[in-house]
């Protein structure tokens, strides 16, 4: 989240970049605004707590620790679990316990579940952070762009309109204005 302008910004609120010097920023007053997200600094220097399949190690945990998982909901043959590493706030992932690739390879059960969640998670995002729109899919297989293939995951991504913006263009990156912890909150009782 940008800082509030102090008096010196107000003097270059509209300046452009090519009028920032190289030898101003950084110094209290320049006319940068600053995008502070420290918590990902964990995926972007390649850090990764979870040693084997997060899906499988993840949910193997005691589920008193449900929220430092950020695990919002158990099911019977699946889980709703926030994506670490999210393409907008609210980002869900629904995740059959079974360690599966192959969508076609669920039993029957677990597919139903799977998919009863991903509505379930759809209603909830719009109930909780009054989305406009949400993102619900898969991505199956290395080549379809799966991150972690070997485990498939529904997911669902809350969606607002204009949340896109030159950030994700000139550098494959997302600006969150909210912490995980915080929507955890804010969508955990819609799970109860």
């Amino acid at each position: 989240m940008a800082s509030p302008p102090d008096e010196h910004d107000r003097e270059h609120v509209g300046e452009s970049s090519r009028d920032i010097r190289s030898d101003q920023v950084g110094v209290p007053g320049d006319a940068l605004q600053r995008l502070w997200a420290p918590w990902r600094f964990g995926y972007i220097g390649g850090a990764d707590p979870v040693v084997g399949c997060p899906f499988c190690v993840i949910p193997a945990r005691d589920p008193a620790e449900d929220r430092r998982s950020l695990i919002l909901h158990r099911g019977e043959h699946a889980f709703v679990i926030f994506n670490a590493y999210p393409y907008n706030p609210g980002h869900l992932m629904v995740v059959p316990y079974t360690h599966e690739p192959d969508l076609e390879a669920l039993d029957d059960e677990v597919a139903h579940e799977l998919f009863e969640l991903g509505r379930r998670s759809v209603r909830v995002l719009k109930e909780r952070v009054h989305c406009q729109g949400i993102n619900l899919g898969m991505n199956l297989g290395k080549a379809g762009g799966a991150g972690i293939a070997e485990h498939l995951h529904l997911h669902a991504v809350p969606r607002w309109s204009g949340d896109t913006n030159f950030i994700s263009v000139i550098g494959a990156a997302r600006v969150l204005p909210r912490a995980l912890e915080e929507m955890y909150d804010e969508l955990a009782p819609g799970f109860g």
